[in-house]
């Protein structure tokens, strides 16, 4: 019944939606960084100004 097709188009993109959000949720947390283990020594250097 072409009456009902409105509906059949409603759920393709609903469908397609779906499967593109649970496509990038993987894909966002499927992704693992390397852990760092260097220490990090920040250096300080002190200015003296002489005016």
């Amino acid at each position: 019944m072409p009456q009902m097709a409105p509906l059949n188009w409603l759920m393709l993109f609903i469908m397609f939606c779906m499967i593109f959000m649970i496509f990038n949720s993987f894909n966002y947390y499927m992704f693992n960084y390397k852990i760092k283990t260097l220490k990090i020594i920040k250096k300080i250097e002190k200015i003296n100004w002489k005016w």
